[in-house]
């Protein structure tokens, strides 16, 4: 593992970033907030008022939670009263109870139950342990008091709509993986919420050579776009894309648009995967030119490349090799890492012999 999907997003998008930079805007300066939006996700708090419908659907739907987590939430608020911020493993509650994906302690369920309302937020995190306390404790009063901005629910499909636009910068009025989490939305309210949106001059189409329909764009961003249009604003340097990036997420539109076939392998097993278990995306200026497999040795500080693939027709240029070059020394020192290895056995020895030639 080369760090969490959200840190590798922001590692593709901010010079010097560390995971500590996130951290700390979550759990010390309190700009950030943990909260479900498509998955999980991590937004600003000024966002949380566009959510009183989530929290209010999960809040009803608490109140018809199992006998076995609704009676332990009274002890389980008064331990978070006297203890303060507490994970599951701080309660003694082990009756084991169906919850989303698999059976778990009624502890777990409970304190997710009151996270998804609202009643709780994740106040810190050790790895991956959520730590708990009150929302109130930690949320300006002002903010938490602040009616939904959506008075309906037309009104919140087109804020909505907007927003996995401007996370994905163009999206098509299509079924699609960006679509996904946005509550009591199917197909027929989509097309409704982008109808209402054109309207209103709110999203503009933008047509693409080769690609039969319309991508859409939040009008706001039409100072951005001529730049990039123009070409003045793309940077002809290399990223290294976070498997899960919101760049990615309509997989079938990154490969009309860049001819990039791309699967998260994660979950695949080993004799069925084409490329490795945790591979990365390589963007250079305009183009998916390959991936790449990268491993994090915590104990010896080591970045180790396993494999290395590049996409059919890139042309290995001096330039090339200088950028990424530079990406990997970013991509070091983001995750403190000390020195760089490239394996010698595995699918691609040809293509890291060659690499580690040109870029060391």
């Amino acid at each position: 593992m080369v760090g969490y999907n959200l840190s590798l997003v922001l590692q593709s998008r901010v010079q010097g970033f560390k995971a500590e930079h996130l951290h700390q805007l979550l759990y010390q300066d309190r700009l950030l907030v943990d909260a479900w939006d498509k998955n999980m996700a991590i937004y600003p708090i000024e966002d949380w008022p566009y959510f009183e419908r989530y929290r209010h659907e999960e809040l009803e739907r608490l109140q018809n939670r199992s006998t076995e987590v609704l009676s332990i939430l009274p002890e389980l608020r008064e331990i978070l009263h006297t203890k303060g911020p507490s994970s599951s493993l701080d309660f003694d509650f082990d009756t084991i109870v169906d919850w989303s994906w698999a059976p778990t302690k009624a502890s777990r369920a409970a304190l997710e139950s009151l996270f998804y309302s609202g009643e709780l937020i994740v106040h810190n995190k050790v790895g991956t342990r959520r730590l708990y306390d009150f929302a109130h404790k930690h949320l300006p009063l002002e903010l938490m008091e602040q009616p939904d901005p959506n008075p309906s629910i037309e009104a919140y499909h087109e804020w909505h709509v907007k927003r996995r636009i401007n996370a994905v910068g163009l999206l098509w009025n299509k079924a699609s993986d960006a679509w996904l989490g946005i509550h009591w939305m199917k197909t027929k309210e989509r097309k409704e919420a982008f109808e209402r949106l054109i309207e209103k001059g709110e999203i503009v189409p933008v047509e693409v050579e080769g690609l039969e329909i319309p991508l859409y764009l939040d009008k706001q961003q039409m100072p951005l776009f001529e730049k990039v249009k123009s070409g003045d604003f793309v940077q002809k340097k290399v990223s290294f894309l976070a498997p899960l990036d919101n760049m990615l997420w309509d997989r079938k539109l990154i490969q009309e648009l860049f001819g990039f076939e791309y699967r998260w392998e994660v979950y695949k097993p080993i004799v069925e995967r084409d490329y490795g278990y945790y591979v990365l995306p390589i963007l250079y200026g305009d183009a998916l030119i390959g991936r790449f497999e990268p491993v994090f040795d915590k104990k010896t500080k080591e970045l180790r490349i396993l494999n290395w693939w590049w996409e059919e027709g890139i042309s290995l240029t001096t330039e090339l090799y200088g950028e990424i070059q530079e990406a990997i020394v970013s991509f070091k020192d983001y995750l403190g890492a000390s020195n760089v290895s490239f394996s010698k056995e595995g699918k691609s020895v040809k293509v890291l012999k060659d690499l580690k030639k040109n870029i060391l």
